[in-house]
């Protein structure tokens, strides 16, 4: 029985197999290891489209639902609620079913294998706040890869993948920062030979950075924390925040289209000293423009990081609509966040009883981890340790490959 290698991913996922003694991507679309963990469905062709297609249906604007981290909902109760999906009463859990048996067709018809096997990624904790959410996440994906056609499931927690596959030898510290959490690894490496000294995980990742960006930055610019009259008398109050934050968070866009929420929009344009801002707001959710703005907000991100300087172009919301982000606020703005990741790298050591200047090598995985903040407090944590990429987005797929041969 041959196992396929599955790392599901917030943001990408990925499959892979040994081939010899070397494990291997499969292509999951032309010209990429990766495929975009995004659904979009086609309301016109009543269909369900997955990776770079969804995502170029949602760009050429497709009437249709686009979905894209997945991942962020499992062990929550939005995994488990029925909605009408192209005319079918599903869960999000059997809409990451349908992703995860496109990945494994896929998978047969470049390998033309069988697969009823898998061993997936997982990180550490789901939910590093509440252990029983936790375990009703690692359920939730179960469940969706029995749904896609796989009888033999089991898990590896990510950063120990990554481990089997970083060369070299010495104490590493794998940092695996994903689209939804941070993962940490602290291992030795000798004669080829991995030993897992301790793992931590933390739910925190890529679009946790971008909900951040987007709260201090681009929600501004539809009425986020602006003032709304009373409907009687002088008084004013911030607009409620929970539609904004919704709007920032990428699992949740989706569901912010609601009539009556755009009907308290153009509620709060008639009573806003500047009605444009909720305007603007009531457009968005009109023409369904959320992860559009979210696309807008993670490409300026990634900007500020490789040029220092970012714009979080609107002009689909607005002609000429943009705002700034250097890449000075944008680490002002991610600073919490990698406190939170240089926190929990410390108390990875502090669990296998090693002290920082023991550590030879970070290896860094995960996109998000190509962040200059998150390097940098890396850095201060463990000045002594060399710093190092490893495959960024595929080093833990290749790692599943290996385990699970």
């Amino acid at each position: 029985m041959t196992r396929l290698a599955i790392d599901f991913g917030t943001s990408n996922t990925a499959a892979a197999l040994m081939a010899g003694n070397s494990p291997a991507v499969l292509p999951m679309e032309p010209g990429a290891e990766t495929l975009p963990t995004a659904v979009f469905m086609d309301f016109s062709r009543k269909r369900f489209i997955y990776g770079t297609a969804a995502l170029a249906a949602l760009r050429d604007g497709a009437e249709g639902r686009f979905l894209r981290a997945l991942k962020s909902v499992l062990g929550t109760p939005l995994a488990q609620e029925n909605r009408s999906f192209l005319g079918e009463r599903m869960t999000l859990i059997e809409v990451i079913a349908r992703f995860l048996d496109e990945i494994r067709q896929r998978s047969e018809a470049f390998t033309g294998l069988r697969f009823d096997a898998v061993l997936s990624g997982r990180p550490v904790r789901f939910h590093s706040a509440d252990a029983a959410r936790d375990a009703q996440a690692e359920a939730d994906l179960r469940a969706a890869y029995s749904l896609a056609g796989f009888r033999d499931v089991a898990f590896l927690p990510e950063p120990e993948a990554a481990a089997l596959a970083v060369g070299g030898t010495g104490r590493m510290l794998i940092v695996d920062i994903g689209g939804g959490t941070s993962d940490f690894t602290l291992c030795d490496r000798a004669n080829a030979v991995t030993q897992v000294l301790a793992s931590r995980g933390l739910r925190l990742g890529g679009t946790d950075f971008d909900r951040t960006l987007s709260l201090a930055h681009a929600m501004p610019l539809f009425g986020y924390d602006a003032p709304i009259r009373a409907q009687i008398g002088n008084a004013r109050h911030p607009a409620p925040r929970a539609p904004f934050q919704d709007l920032a968070t990428w699992e949740k866009i989706p569901f912010v289209y609601d009539a009556a929420l755009l009907r308290e929009v153009r509620r709060w344009v008639r009573l806003s000293d500047d009605p444009r801002l909720f305007e603007r707001l009531a457009e968005v959710l009109e023409a369904h423009l959320g992860h559009d703005v979210a696309h807008a907000v993670e490409a300026a991100k990634i900007a500020a990081n490789d040029a220092g300087d970012g714009q979080i172009a609107l002009h689909l919301v607005e002609r000429g609509l943009t705002a700034a982000l250097p890449r000075a606020a944008m680490e002002a703005a991610l600073s919490a966040a990698a406190t939170a990741i240089g926190d929990e790298a410390m108390a990875t050591l502090a669990d296998a009883g090693v002290a920082a200047d023991t550590v030879d090598v970070v290896v860094f995985v995960g996109g998000s981890s190509l962040l200059a903040a998150i390097r940098s407090e890396l850095g201060r944590r463990l000045p002594h340790a060399r710093q190092e990429l490893s495959e960024v987005f595929t080093a833990v797929a290749h790692g599943l490959a290996i385990a699970a041969a």
